[in-house]
């Protein structure tokens, strides 16, 4: 038998079928580029493309700066230091993240525009009768975006502070630094690695974005894509408008990898996270206590407050549209995606701990680049195939059973559950493997020496202690899923509406007030499992 060939089973024969759900949409985006459409293209160039570019750029640099010293800053205050009100604000910091962009732009936008209750006001004060902020422009789209999405560099950023604890920054003052020049020479650049992912993370949801940008009026590659399917009618040139960000996402990719690949874990005796701590006195202490309330309440507490008063002028919401279908079916998607996204997830881990050779190392790899796909990448990226398929479905069966079926998966909630696992396979695989990986080899061979093997091992062995991490994804792809909003637009059944449906078409007419309702039951419905995400990393 030839070398080279190669012997798949059952279980490597699945995890290349996951791997192909993601190679295939990013091999036919990439495809399009061979058959560029013309006009189109040239309309962009003279019009909009230098500006995509700009804006894309400037909006990207922006939020990584915004979110690097907000979630660093504070990483730093709760993961190292101790004042007043710490152990709230080490998980308060993180409620954000049940608000999503497009509905923290909104708000802004209701209460900052021109016709805004805050611009009303100042106009009213002497001197300011003619003042005008221009609210949807570079600087307020970067802010918005940053108040959501810095958690995600201080969750790395606090984990990376909490293992240093006071003794390394108590090496650097042996050695004659100041506190201030221990924490930039010694404590920030051995949080570096876990700070980068953060970033990463950062950029690809920035990059990702399509709510808040369009609800500003912020043209990016996101919002020049849907333009293109949905206003050119041209699923090819989305396609290619598609490719250049993909491009930016595989250089992200590499760049992480680069990153991920010096970190090191090193374990060290701690007799008592407290006593680990610099404690903050006087002025230092009430300004880490005000620094960190602030952030809370613009990020969190206001915006709710604001929804709550906007739900309550319109009537209450016995007086509102009724949109428990709306939330059902935003909890239904994520139920369901969290479920078929961990049971994928687990297979791969089992195929990489099963035989942790090269090409299973790749197929890993892999099948967890959908993470570095926008959503309307990847909506494009899987419309293209599912559309050629049907077609020729539709065709086969009409030449055999002479029956016109219509679209067979075109527009399904099959396609959107797939769309979802491809793109946030990444966040529950890497939470199943880790907890995979913390499972002695040993009881492996013990359960195959009793012949338990395959599924057997998996449900009975595996999955009991996969419990704390398979919890972790779960909660995880909740928030994502809940919160997504392109792909569910671009993929979703006719009249298949969720919360995120329901607020992109009320603020696409302005409607802010209106949008307060659905808005806040989607807050509500992602506090769910970021809450239990709290409660399960504090265990």
């Amino acid at each position: 038998m030839n070398r080279l060939s190669i012997r798949l089973d059952g279980w490597q024969l699945s995890a290349v079928i996951l791997a192909g759900l993601v190679a295939v949409p990013i091999g036919i985006i990439f495809a399009s580029l061979f058959q560029p459409e013309q006009e189109i293209w040239k309309h962009l160039a003279e019009t909009v493309l230098t500006s995509l570019l700009l804006n894309t750029f400037l909006l990207s640099s922006g939020v990584l700066i915004c979110t690097a010293c907000l979630g660093v800053s504070l990483g730093w205050l709760t993961g190292a230091c101790s004042f007043p009100g710490r152990s709230f604000f080490s998980w308060a910091l993180t409620l954000p993240l049940a608000v999503p962009a497009y509905v923290m732009a909104f708000i802004f936008i209701g209460v900052m525009d021109f016709a805004g209750p805050v611009q009303t006001a100042m106009r009213t004060l002497p001197g300011f009768e003619r003042t005008i902020i221009e609210v949807r422009s570079t600087p307020f789209v970067i802010l918005c975006i940053s108040l959501t999405l810095y958690p995600y560099v201080y969750l790395l950023s606090r984990s990376a502070f909490l293992s240093q604890g006071r003794v390394l920054i108590e090496a650097a003052r042996t050695l004659g630094l100041a506190p201030w020049a221990a924490f930039w020479q010694v404590a920030l650049p051995m949080a570096k690695p876990w700070i980068a992912s953060g970033l990463a993370l950062v950029l690809m949801e920035t990059l990702a974005d399509f709510g808040a940008v369009s609800i500003f009026n912020y043209d990016t590659f996101t919002t020049a894509i849907y333009k293109a399917w949905f206003g050119f009618f041209s699923l090819q040139a989305a396609a290619q408008l598609s490719s250049v960000l993909v491009i930016f996402a595989m250089i992200l990719v590499l760049v992480d990898t680069m990153y991920r690949s010096r970190m090191r874990y090193f374990s060290s005796a701690r007799s008592s996270t407290v006593h680990s701590r610099i404690a903050l006195h006087g002025g230092k202490a009430f300004a880490a206590t005000c620094y960190c309330s602030i952030v809370v309440i613009v990020a969190f507490v206001l915006p709710v407050i604001q929804l709550v008063f906007w739900v309550v002028k319109a009537g209450g919401i016995a007086g509102l549209p009724n949109y428990m279908t709306q939330t059902g079916r935003t909890l239904l998607l994520g139920a369901g995606a969290a479920l078929l996204t961990c049971s994928a997830a687990i297979l791969l881990a089992y195929v990489k701990r099963r035989s942790p050779g090269t090409l299973n190392l790749v197929l890993c790899k892999v099948s967890t680049l959908g993470y570095a796909l926008p959503g309307t990448v990847l909506a494009v990226g899987i419309f293209l195939p599912i559309s050629w398929f049907d077609n020729h479905l539709q065709t086969l069966l009409q030449h055999i059973f002479n029956i016109q079926t219509g679209p067979l998966l075109q527009g399904t909630v099959l396609v959107m559950l797939m769309a979802y696992m491809v793109r946030f396979m990444a966040a529950g695989f890497g939470a199943v493997d880790s907890a995979m990986q913390s499972i002695s080899p040993s009881l492996d061979e013990a359960a195959g020496l009793m012949g338990v093997k395959g599924r057997a091992l998996i449900f009975t062995i595996h999955l009991p202690l996969l419990r704390k991490g398979l919890l972790t994804a779960l909660i995880l792809l909740m928030v994502d899923v809940v919160k997504e909003m392109p792909i569910t637009l671009m993929t979703r059944p006719f009249g298949w509406d969720t919360l995120a449906i329901k607020i992109y078409e009320l603020t696409s007419e302005g409607e802010w007030e209106r949008a307060a309702l659905p808005g806040l039951y989607l807050v509500l419905a992602s506090m769910i499992p970021v809450v239990l995400l709290i409660r399960q990393s504090e265990k």
